[in-house]
């Protein structure tokens, strides 16, 4: 059998670099295989991608050596148009690839072009939404749609063209863990009735594995490292080494000093083999005691018994209540249009609630304006792109305060605390256009702490991060934690992110507030887990497999154990 997608010594360069950014690639990918390609950001996966559906070069230009074949053709000489009939891509960023206004517009759009008579049309439209559950969808605006909705819609336009190939480009970034899970299980499912070859593109590498695929191509600095079963690939330390966040059950394991092999199948913790490993796992748990955290009893933020209705008669939000205390880092998680975005909106003043109280230090802030909230409330947005308004560094992050008057001398100096705080201060004389996507979220938080607020809210701080920067910016904002003592609510997706850095998680669902609890109580309680759409934690079902009760303090356990071992590696490596 030939390859669907052939790389042979392939290299390319982008022609505003000097060194190539994918380089010597020899990959063979065989139809009907899904194969999921890792590894950190910048290491050159996006451009591989990029090679295979014709936007290099024909899009982004540079030099490009050796050979590769899609479907046996050449991409350079097909150009985009006729890569689209044979690789369908679904972007991270939904909105981006809608054109119609009803999602039955969007999923014709291509036959359209096509010239496809309208009563195939229309039955080609109908067999698109059965197989991407669409159905009942298709007189909805894509804009209307929740995240897998959209993912589903960016779905069926590209198989309407009856493409050989799906190419997913970080499909979960922006979707809640439930949701994630139902991607994968579609993508899955579409794979096996629609005889497609799938890659996948993405980070959250232990969603992925939720079913099979078939390997693992890890890039690092521009080349294959390796491509491997997950089985083999989970049994080495291929991950850890290029910066990629391995299964928590397989760092939980190896902190209990197991070596797994590829015959204990571990790419699923729910039927890998753990007979041989349990007596270690439990001898590790009982040897490993968790931390108490210390919880201040100084309330923030109250939010009293709130109700908000953007129509009337379709509340969003519905009695809710909650206290954020003094120096707490809490997670507010929940499914896409649980409420979650609006209950912030309400707390800086973007809207106003039906009914209910919001007290900040114990005063009611109903009287205080968006601007006198943002003196005392700071809002971070996801991408920091929303957000930036001056091309300078320093002028950004002073903006807040030159706006209200503040002395020049006093916005400099100010400027220069929270530029220091933020690690950016070498920069400050610096375009905001030079920084990295995780710098520029630096100069957002900087510019909001500026104003010295007593409380930041974070919306989804690590979206579409690899595990590197993900670590860079959580530690960053657990120090200003620490050192300025701030109240934080970071609003996320990301049930890892909660287990390891927030001491207490919201969980919002329709609307209403489901439970007040500890990160690990949440993410091993699965009725509540399935009804806030969060998914169960891999560590749950570790400490059941091997018998330790209960589940929630052998999470607890882990974390502090991997908060210690970081903080260990962090000293060892700065002493060196």
């Amino acid at each position: 059998m030939e390859p669907i997608i052939e790389f042979k010594d392939y290299s390319f360069r982008y022609r505003s670099q000097t060194e190539p950014t994918v380089q010597d690639i020899n990959l063979r990918i065989m139809p009907g295989e899904k194969v999921l390609i890792a590894g950190p950001s910048g290491s050159g996966k996006s451009t591989l991608a990029h090679t295979i559906n014709a936007l290099i070069p024909c899009s982004f230009p540079g030099e490009t050596a050796g050979t590769l074949r899609v479907c046996g053709k050449d991409p350079q000489q097909e150009g985009v148009f006729g890569m689209s009939k044979l690789v369908g891509t679904v972007l991270q960023d939904t909105d981006g690839q809608f054109i119609g206004l009803t999602v039955a517009e969007d999923l014709a759009f291509a036959l359209e072009n096509d010239a496809v008579p309208q009563e195939q049309l229309k039955k080609r439209v109908d067999e698109i939404a059965g197989i991407v559950n669409l159905k009942d969808l298709l007189h909805h605006a894509p804009g209307e749609l929740s995240g897998g909705q959209k993912q589903r819609v960016s779905m069926g336009g590209v198989l309407a063209d009856d493409v050989k190939i799906l190419l997913f480009d970080e499909p979960l970034a922006n979707l809640d863990p439930a949701t994630g899970k139902k991607t994968i299980a579609l993508i899955d499912r579409i794979l096996k009735e629609e005889d497609l070859t799938v890659v996948i593109i993405e980070h959250r590498l232990e969603d992925v594995l939720y079913r099979d695929v078939d390997r693992i191509v890890v890039i690092g600095e521009g080349r294959i490292v390796c491509d491997l079963p997950p089985d083999e690939l989970l049994s080495t330390d291929i991950l850890k080494e290029q910066g990629i966040r391995e299964p928590l059950y397989v760092s939980a394991l190896g902190y209990a000093g197991v070596t797994l092999r590829p015959e204990d199948h571990p790419q699923h913790i729910e039927s890998m083999e753990l007979a041989p490993y349990a007596e270690s796992v439990r001898k590790w748990f009982t040897a490993a005691p968790a931390k108490a955290v210390p919880v201040s009893d100084a309330p923030a933020l109250e939010v009293r018994d709130l109700n908000f209705s953007y129509t009337p008669g379709e509340p969003v939000l519905r009695g809710v209540s909650f206290r954020l205390n003094r120096g707490e880092m809490v997670a507010l998680v929940g499914r896409n249009g649980a409420g979650k975005s609006t209950l912030a909106s309400l707390i800086c003043g973007f809207v106003k609630p039906d009914s209910g109280e919001i007290l900040l230090g114990g005063k009611d802030i109903s009287p205080l304006s968006i601007k006198e909230r943002g003196e005392h409330v700071g809002l971070v947005m996801q991408s920091p792109n929303q957000m930036i308004s001056k091309p300078m560094i320093s002028e950004e992050v002073g903006l807040g305060l030159t706006v209200r008057g503040v002395p020049a001398a006093e916005v400099e100096e100010r400027v220069g605390r929270a530029l220091k705080i933020c690690g950016l201060y070498p920069f400050r004389n610096w375009p905001v256009s030079a920084l990295s996507f995780g710098q520029k979220k630096r100069v957002t938080i900087a510019s909001i702490l500026v104003m010295d607020p007593e409380i930041l809210i974070l919306d989804e701080p690590t979206a579409g991060q690899d595990y590197r920067h993900y670590t860079e910016i959580m530690e960053f904002l657990r120090r200003i934690n620490r050192e300025t003592g701030i109240t934080i609510l970071m609003i996320t997706h990301d049930m890892h992110l909660m287990l390891e850095y927030t001491d207490r998680a919201l969980v919002v669902a329709d609307g209403t507030l489901l439970a007040d609890k500890t990160p690990s109580a949440v993410l091993t309680d699965e009725a509540l887990t399935e009804a806030a759409d969060l998914k169960k934690t891999s560590l749950y079902d570790l400490a059941v497999r091997c018998g330790i009760e209960p589940p929630s303090e052998f999470v607890d356990r882990f974390i502090a154990y991997e908060r210690e071992h970081m903080r260990r590696a962090e000293q060892e490596g700065g002493a060196q």
